[in-house]
């Protein structure tokens, strides 16, 4: 602890006597300082001991001693130590009264206690308590240190933090999440400063956040170096950290951003890895991809997976989507390929696992918060996703995700399924502008010619489509003779230049009439 007024008084060597404030005798002191001017507040930082012996002051004059320790109380200063013996044989009754009414402690200094002891006294003290701050943030540095190497994950480095702190220390991943703390009843609380951790995640590294309410105070440091924080430290206590405990801080910031570091190394052997056995999968080699996959990526192949493929404007667009589900994937023991593709990332995840969730989750909120009025482009990212698939169709699954992402992007979604595509209709694909494109060419002599008054051509070649080439049943629709709809269907024929014989023909000419359907709006 720094000196304190009461460890003055008890100095046997220096023989001080409370006179004023002995109920503030608790108040640490940063400094002594002597000073004769009749205004030393300019001079004055606060916390310090201030010595006089009253030579410019008038300290018989109650109104002038309330107006000079006043402005001492106000500018924080510690205490005011007056030397007896000087110019006064005693501490004037003004000054004591003005200093008991003031509350500011005042001491009595024997004219055998020369003001440099005082300081002398002071500046031991001092360097004693910045001795032991240093020496127990250096214990706590090795105490954290053997905690780090020890390999057995944060929790022992947060419970040693804790103690050395004498508050809890909890660590969160990119996402928020909370992945330990210490004590055990300091998850709950952590898990509240999510929100906190989230903006200071958006901070250049490193960063730090003091925040908290009446609970207690709490520090976030984010972890990592680079351009995101790859994590958080929280710490909380019950007053702001002193030497020790910001040392000790301080070295578990460095060790827990050392950690990351190593992790990301880890993870980029990983990917590369994974990035292997994708290619192998894809080339439809699943025995050598299960080979090569081992004990790492073998168990997802064991079991069916999704396949999905994220992508953004930018190379860094798909990251924090990758670190929300790798942290649900750690969470819950999953594993999960990833392989970064330039703008886009490729992702082999367990079905119905904690990662799918975590992408569902991550889309579902992106989509909620983005205008969508100018597609997919305004999104941070777009993803597409697979059906379940396994080792042998990874190729097909691949196509379904290149499928989906396209929907995705097309209709300004956060993230498609293939399963929509393929439980769901074709016609609303038919609103793209390239379809209805090609409808109008299509479709166009057709319209010129119903235009012109001579025959009902479209709705003809229609309700012949529709019944399937069944003449009676599509003239019976039209309310017109079969041999009628026969002359109508060689004139569309004539017109398009095309046989309704062909299949293709029928299926272009179907298509591009539902396309026209759709981009015509309904009659009110």
């Amino acid at each position: 602890m720094p000196p304190t007024l009461a460890s003055l008084v008890q100095h046997s060597a220096l023989k001080l006597t409370v006179r004023a404030g002995a109920d503030r005798l608790g108040t640490p002191v940063r400094w002594a300082h002597a000073s004769e001017l009749a205004d030393p507040v300019p001079y004055m930082d606060g916390g310090e001991l201030l010595l006089v012996t009253a030579t410019n002051l008038d300290a018989d004059d109650p109104e002038s001693m309330g107006r000079y320790v006043r402005r001492l109380a106000a500018a924080g200063v510690a205490g005011v130590g007056f030397a007896v013996g000087v110019n006064y044989e005693d501490v004037p009754a003004a000054l004591v009264e003005a200093a008991e009414e003031a509350g500011l402690p005042l001491l009595e200094v024997p004219r055998r206690t020369p003001f440099l002891a005082i300081s002398k006294a002071v500046s031991a003290a001092i360097a004693a308590d910045q001795y032991r701050a240093v020496t127990a943030g250096f214990e706590a540095q090795r105490e954290l240190t053997k905690a780090a190497l020890a390999g057995d994950g944060p929790a022992d480095l947060l419970a040693r933090l804790a103690a050395h702190i004498d508050g809890w220390a909890a660590l969160y991943d990119a996402s928020g999440a909370v992945l330990a703390a210490a004590p055990d009843w300091a998850a709950r609380r952590a898990a509240r400063l999510t929100p906190d951790v989230e903006r200071l995640r958006d901070r250049p590294a490193p960063a730090s956040v003091v925040v908290g309410g009446s609970e207690d105070r709490v520090e976030l440091q984010s972890l990592g170096t680079g351009r995101r924080a790859r994590g958080a430290l929280a710490v909380g206590t019950g007053a702001a950290l002193g030497t020790a405990e910001r040392y000790a801080v301080h070295s578990a910031v460095a060790l827990l951003t050392l950690t990351t570091a190593r992790s990301r190394s880890l993870q980029g052997a990983e990917q590369r890895l994974g990035a292997a056995v994708l290619r192998m999968l894809l080339a439809g080699q699943p025995d050598h991809a299960r080979a090569v996959a081992g004990d790492l990526y073998g168990g997802l192949l064991d079991a069916p997976f999704r396949l999905l493929i994220a992508e953004a404007s930018a190379p860094a667009g798909p990251e924090l989507l990758t670190e929300t589900m790798e942290a649900a994937a750690a969470r819950t023991g999953e594993a999960l390929l990833l392989v970064p593709e330039a703008e886009r990332v490729v992702v082999l995840a367990a079905d119905g696992g904690a990662a799918v969730a975590a992408c569902a989750s991550y889309a579902e909120a992106q989509d909620d918060r983005t205008p969508r009025e100018g597609g997919a482009e305004d999104s941070d990212v777009v993803v597409g996703l697979s059906a379940p698939s396994g080792p042998i169709a990874v190729s097909a699954a691949y196509k379904q995700a290149e499928q989906a992402l396209s929907v995705a992007r097309r209709r300004g979604r956060a993230l498609v399924e293939h399963e929509e595509l393929a439980a769901g209709s074709v016609l609303p694909l038919l609103a793209d502008d390239a379809v209805r494109a090609f409808a109008d060419g299509m479709l166009r002599a057709l319209y010129e010619h119903d235009a012109k008054g001579r025959g009902d051509l479209v709705a003809s070649l229609r309700a012949w489509l529709s019944r399937h080439g069944q003449w009676d049943a599509a003239a019976a629709d039209l309310g017109v003779h079969r041999h009628t709809l026969r002359y109508r269907m060689r004139r569309v024929e004539e017109i398009l230049g095309r046989s309704l014989d062909d299949p293709d023909a029928r299926m272009e000419l179907w298509l591009a009439l539902k396309a026209t359907e759709a981009a015509t709006p309904a009659e009110g």
